[in-house]
This record gives C-alpha cells, structure tokens and sequence, in this order.
C-alpha cells in the first residue's frame, strides 16, 4: 500500500514538473513572438486603420485645399470607384500580362541554373549573380533605363521599323507595350528566384528514369518538372503580380498619362498633386482589398499543399 502511494505520489509529482515546463514553454514562445506582433501592430495594422479611417474624412465648407476633418462619408468610395475605375482595371490587366510574361521568361532561366547547370557551380553561381544583379541598382534608375533602350533612336525602335513591324512615325516609349515590358523586366527576379529554389531540390534520377520508360522531353516536363517546380511558380505568381498592381514608377516613366494610367499613378497624384487625402486613402483602401480577394481566390483555386 505505501508502494502504491508512493508511486502515486511521484507520479503527481512529475505531472505536476510537466505542467510547469509547458507552461515555461508557452511563455516563451510569447516572448519570443511578441516583438514581431508589436512590429505588426505598429506597421501594418495601425497604418491600415489610419488609412481606413481618413478615407471616411469629410472637407468641411469653405475649408482650403487639403483641410479634412473626421467623418463617416462612404461617398468618398463611389466617387473615386466611378471616375478611376478604368485605371484600376487596367492596373490589374497590365499586371496579369507582366506576371505571365515573367513566367514564360524566368522559368527557363530558372531551370537552366537549377538544373542544367548543376554539374557546373562556378557558371552556375555566375549566373545566379547575374539574376539577383538588378536588385543591386535603383528601382527608378532600372526604369530610366529602359526609357532609353526603347526610345526612338534606340536600336529595337530601330530594328523594329526596319523590318516593318513598327511604322515609320510609330514609338515604343509612352506605350502600353513600354509599360509592361518595364514591369516584367523589374519584378522577374521574383518570378525566378522562387523557382530556381524549388526547382534546386528536383531530382534528376525521375528526369533519367522517365527516359528510360521512353517518356517524350515533352512528356517529362508536363508529368514531372512542371508539378514538381509548382510550389515556386505559385510563390513567383504571387509576388510578382501583388507589387506589378500597385506600381506607378513604369507607368509614370513608361506612360503618356492617356491610356496607360496606373492605379497606383493615381494615387500618387490625388495624395501629392491634388491633396486629396480621403481620396487617395479610399483608392488605396480599395487596391488593396481587391488583391487580397484575388490573391484568396487564386490561392484557393490553385494553391498547394506546402504553401497554404
């Protein structure tokens, strides 16, 4: 019976040694969690209320120009809705087609490092160099750049009206055509880089193995590159279309101000040129909703295992 007891007793004890440790445990993880919460709060939940909170301003009458005071005018939301919705829709439209295009470009180049060049470091960290070189130079000075390559005594406006694709008194800056290839151009790194990391754990012996079996290059990549390297495509959709959205350097350097307006361009104007804060707060308000359902709808649609 004193056996019993005891044995009880000790197991009462080191229950209660458990509890103790999981709760040192769990305060821990506060602890260790609690300064990126509060830098949460601080930059991005406060913000995001601030701003929803001045897109509801009011101008009183007779107010001067860029004097609001609080309110609840919802008003302000079907006034910039019903003059800038083209802009904003063209925003997403010119997004779309640089996420794309930034696909069928990067995925290649992805794929030749991943995997091609995986016998060959030296030319392979060359090349991995050369991708993330961008992000070393000036978003802005990147985009100037390109106003240039594509000016009309460059040599692609050049070739172009040579061959007669262009027309004599055609451009290619203040374009549409400029405005994309501005945003591929600046946010493919993030297409790349996420598939070069996924595609960097392929391996190769299912690519020889399908061969074997007498699988088509063709037939390899559909069944066995292209589902392995998803993943990365998702993450590389993601984070080049979100920040192409909200752009307004390439269309404000790439643009001509009629047809190739971005929202994001809109923005700018109404904060800094029209001081029109609840405006551009209600503009920015609805940018940023409007990803986020479309980003839910696609990672719902197509999202994978490892990244939901």
């Amino acid at each position: 019976m004193t056996q019993t007891i005891s044995k009880s007793g000790l197991s009462d004890l080191r229950s209660k040694d458990e509890i103790r440790a999981e709760r040192r445990k769990g305060r821990t993880g506060i602890y260790l969690v609690a300064p990126g919460l509060l830098v949460l709060a601080l930059f991005f939940a406060l913000p995001v209320v601030v701003l929803l909170a001045m897109s509801l301003y009011v101008k009183p009458p007779g107010a001067e120009i860029g004097e609001f005071v609080p309110g609840f005018e919802i008003g302000n939301y079907m006034t910039v809705l019903s003059a800038y919705w083209p802009e904003l829709l063209r925003s997403f439209w010119f997004a779309l087609i640089a996420t794309v295009l930034a696909l069928l470009i990067g995925f290649p180049m992805a794929y030749l490092v991943a995997v091609r060049l995986r016998e060959k470091p030296l030319l392979q960290g060359i090349l991995l160099v050369l991708l993330i070189a961008p992000f070393f130079s000036s978003f802005i000075l990147r985009t100037q750049a390109w106003k240039q390559i594509l000016a009309d005594e460059g040599f692609i406006a050049q070739a172009l009206k040579f061959v007669a694709i262009l027309p004599a008194d055609g451009h290619l800056t203040a374009t549409p055509f400029a405005v994309v290839a501005g945003l591929t151009y600046n946010f493919l790194p993030f297409m790349v880089l996420p598939i070069y990391a996924n595609l960097g754990r392929l391996d190769t012996r299912l690519l020889e193995a399908a061969g074997d079996l007498y699988a088509s290059p063709m037939n390899s990549f559909f069944r066995i590159t292209l589902p392995m390297s998803a993943p990365g495509i998702f993450a590389g959709t993601l984070l080049t279309f979100i920040p192409a959205a909200g752009d307004y350097v390439n269309s404000a350097l790439l643009g001509n101000n009629r047809n190739t307006t971005m929202i994001g361009q809109v923005i700018d104007s109404r904060f800094f040129k029209v001081i029109d804060y609840p405006g551009a707060a209600a503009l920015s308000f609805v940018l940023m909703v409007s990803i986020l359902v479309l980003v839910t709808i696609y990672i719902r649609r197509f999202g994978t295992k490892e990244l939901m």
